[in-house]
């Protein structure tokens, strides 16, 4: 009789065992908030937008029209490929040299006393200050842009990497000298893997400041990218398509941001688990 109450016992159990939590109600989750938020503010907009004069406003009816329009004529994937590769040259040239760079200084104490006093003293400076000077320098081609974007990009980069690095744990350092690791071995498997979600930090806080100065150095050099489409359309009072590439840009920033966060997820699955 005991084996029997044991087995009605656990087949009892077992139910509560594996008894999951019911997800919450659609109207109590993130995504509810989240698209609900913005669907309220395209409402609105819609609705508000034709009361306002079209010389200075529009509405999203008129911009989706817009960019139907621009990117059928094939205007738009022109202008946007301009600025992508200003953005992509300028960006990876940020993460190629900031991260060895920030790493270099947090490691070498020469070399961060040399080269601290610069760098926060750049960061601080408002680049747009510097952009006709850079355009002085550089001419108003590709260089310049890209030039821009990087000065824009780099310096979140260096200093998130840089305090990532001088966090890590003493005591795993010490474990990996005593066995006898190298520098190189140091870097790569102590070093960077603590520092990345600090890294990862400081390249979406770049993504936004270059495409900051991807629009600026568009505006002074010469007329090509999104921010050419920008002044091109709000000169002539077009407000619909000069929404289409500010939206574009939005959009942009969104999804480059997303994928640094799926990135890092990707080459990092320990921080998922911690949180």
């Amino acid at each position: 009789m005991s084996a029997v109450n044991d087995a009605r016992a656990v087949n009892t159990a077992a139910p509560a065992a594996t008894a999951k939590t019911a997800p919450p109600p659609f109207w109590q989750r993130r995504a509810f908030f989240r698209y609900g938020a913005l669907a309220l503010i395209l409402g609105v907009w819609e609705l508000t937008g034709p009361s306002i004069d079209p010389i200075f406003f529009t509405y999203p009816s008129k911009i989706a029209v817009a960019f139907a329009t621009l990117t059928l004529n094939g205007e738009l994937p022109y202008f946007l490929g301009q600025s992508l590769e200003v953005l992509v040259f300028g960006l990876g040239f940020a993460i190629l040299i900031g991260i060895p760079l920030a790493v270099a200084m947090a490691r070498v104490r020469q070399l961060d006393w040399a080269l601290d006093l610069p760098i926060n003293a750049f960061y601080a400076t408002p680049m747009v200050a510097l952009v006709p000077v850079l355009v002085l320098w550089f001419g108003i081609y590709l260089k310049a842009k890209i030039i821009v974007v990087f000065l824009f990009a780099v310096f979140p980069i260096i200093i998130n990497t840089y305090q990532g690095v001088r966090e890590v744990d003493r005591n795993l350092i010490e474990v990996a000298r005593s066995f006898r690791s190298s520098e190189r071995a140091v870097w790569q498997d102590v070093l960077l893997p603590f520092a990345l979600p600090y890294i990862a930090a400081g390249i979406r806080l770049a993504i936004g400041r270059g495409l900051v100065g991807m629009i600026i150095a568009e505006f002074y050099t010469t007329i090509s990218g999104l921010g050419f489409m920008v002044t091109k359309y709000a000169n002539v009072f077009e407000m619909d398509k000069t929404f289409v590439p500010v939206i574009t840009l939005m959009f942009l920033g969104v999804t480059l941001t997303n994928g640094a966060k799926w990135l890092e997820k990707r080459i990092a699955p320990w921080r998922r688990a911690e949180a």
